[in-house]
């Protein structure tokens, strides 16, 4: 048997490596395929006063391995990063992901890089990764629960009381596509992704995108269906931020033919009225008249109340991706120890 042909690192070219780096990311997690486009929209959309650093592995004239670190825009502090590293299933044991990884490592390091952030499933694909993060120091600090659900497999019908119960207290329903003729809707649904984010329990200091980036990343997205979610509005209400605009439910499409939950949520005044379990079932109902399809979520473990809601639309759990952090002294670089959450012990 011969040994594999070297590989050697570069730059990423784009757009000219989108179609090949996507097929090597639906090959190494098929349950989250990407496409070209996606990749595209993706790096059109990156603010870029952050910093990124994306390099390839390459190996006899086809890409084996990528990886992607840069500035955390959801956690945004100036020497915390996030990335990963992937390398083609048949690519693996070769070297590939280590040459990507301390490349990668390096030279973030030598930006004074404090803590360093990546995700991986739980699911059996991804034992070699969580080994090489195991290996490397990292610890896992938060963990994140999928739920899926297929509109077939839903009573959507029995959830007809408490549509009818939002709207007699005033509640409207209505997509975001509606919406367009609304010239604040835009910059009214920014203010209230930003209210609702900061109660999410994600285990750690959220910080706010430029408006400009949220538009891009959100609502300009290809994968947004301004069809499928929905914003509840109280015609009696004039937020200066929000005006009416008191809860709202995102459905991204992806490739694969699946539908994605991006945020729900509702202002604190109005919760506890069912109107979020509304939202759902009005982006399920929707889905479901245009054919319908399977649902997926994430929720974080202390979100107790959204986690019992999505049980009681029929939800059922799926894989558990995970937060892995390493931390780095700032001036010596060495390994400090990563404190791990009550909810993680």
């Amino acid at each position: 048997m011969t040994d594999p042909q070297p590989f050697t690192l570069r730059e990423m070219r784009k757009p000219d490596d989108f179609a090949e780096i996507a097929a090597l990311l639906s090959a190494a997690d098929p349950d989250w395929p990407v496409t070209a486009e996606m990749m595209a929209t993706w790096d059109e959309a990156h603010d870029p006063a952050l910093y990124r650093r994306e390099r390839v592995a390459e190996q006899g004239g086809r890409i084996v391995g990528v990886s992607h670190v840069g500035h955390d825009d959801f956690a945004f502090e100036d020497w915390r990063y996030f990335g990963r590293v992937v390398v083609h299933p048949d690519a693996r044991r070769r070297g590939v992901g280590t040459a990507l990884y301390d490349d990668a490592f390096a030279a973030l390091r030598e930006r004074g890089a404090q803590d360093l952030r990546t995700m991986l499933s739980d699911q059996d694909e991804d034992a070699p990764g969580r080994a090489f993060l195991a290996a490397r120091g990292y610890v896992r600090t938060w963990d994140r629960y999928e739920s899926r659900l297929h509109t077939g497999d839903a009573d959507l019908g029995a959830f007809d009381d408490l549509m009818a119960a939002v709207a007699a207290d005033g509640v409207e329903l209505r997509p975001v596509a509606d919406l367009a003729g609304d010239p604040q809707r835009n910059r009214r649904l920014w203010e209230l992704d930003w209210r609702l984010f900061q109660d999410v329990p994600m285990g750690q200091t959220l910080t706010r995108r430029p408006f400009e980036a949220w538009v891009k990343q959100e609502l300009d997205d290809p994968t947004f269906s301004h069809e499928l979610s929905f914003v509840a509005l109280r015609p009696d209400v004039n937020d200066p931020e929000t005006g009416p605009y008191v809860g709202y439910s995102t459905l991204m499409s992806n490739p694969a033919g699946f539908f994605v939950i991006g945020m729900t949520g509702v202002r604190r005044e109005d919760r506890g009225r069912g109107v979020a379990k509304a939202l759902k079932v009005a982006a399920m109902r929707a889905l479901a008249a245009a054919g319908g399809g399977e649902i997926r979520t994430f929720n974080d473990p202390p979100n107790r109340a959204m986690l019992g809601m999505n049980r009681a639309l029929g939800f059922r759990r799926g894989p558990t991706r995970s937060r892995y952090e390493l931390h780095l002294d700032p001036v010596t670089g060495e390994r400090r120890p990563v404190p791990v959450p009550p909810e993680m012990v």
